[in-house]
């Protein structure tokens, strides 16, 4: 896939990372990138939240870069809110960084992102009966066990995502939107 194709990922530093570190803000960047912009009211209806809640953290997100105001869009005090980038990519050095706040927002990061991804496959499980069966066939919950050394995992890795990448195209009339979750992590043999 050309790079020009790609979606655009905010690439996270310890600045970004302890910006994005909650778990309101994580759930309102997710609902930004999803459903297009809203304002703080609607996000706060949507994730049951109170629009103070969700009007302090838009804030905070703006003045870390991952939302932007939408000019397109409101009238008045009306203050619409759209993502800034569509994607974000979490470097695991952030995990080892000398600063204990960054080990701790890099922690509390990936301990959400985690909830987010059991919440979707919850999700999908309760309302599968609303599928067709078609898309009932076409899901998958598979996991697997190798034995790999760290060199074979990255390069796993990368040959998912790039498999992945080649499916970014011009969306199909008959095409939903599908999440796919990876996780790679070794195991202990206990």
């Amino acid at each position: 896939m050309p790079e020009s194709e790609k979606p655009e990922a905010r690439v996270l530093d310890s600045r970004s990372l302890r910006g994005l570190a909650h778990p309101l803000r994580i759930r309102l960047l997710q609902a930004l990138r999803r459903h297009g912009p809203a304002t703080a009211s609607q996000l706060a209806e949507r994730l049951d939240e109170s629009s103070g809640a969700t009007s302090y953290h838009l804030r905070q997100l703006a003045a870390h870069g991952f939302v932007e105001d939408d000019p397109e869009r409101g009238k008045g005090r009306e203050r619409w809110w759209k993502a800034a980038q569509q994607g974000t990519t979490f470097d695991e050095s952030l995990l080892k960084d000398r600063a204990p706040q960054t080990r701790g927002a890099a922690d509390v990061y990936m301990h959400e992102i985690a909830t987010v991804h059991q919440q979707e496959l919850s999700t999908w499980i309760a309302t599968r009966g609303d599928w067709s069966d078609e898309w009932n066939l076409a899901s998958d919950m598979s996991d697997f066990t190798l034995n790999i050394t760290p060199e074979e995992a990255r390069e796993l890795n990368a040959k998912i995502h790039e498999l992945l990448d080649s499916y970014r195209r011009a969306t199909p009339a008959d095409a939903e939107r599908v999440r796919i979750h990876l996780h790679a992590f070794p195991q202990n043999n206990a």
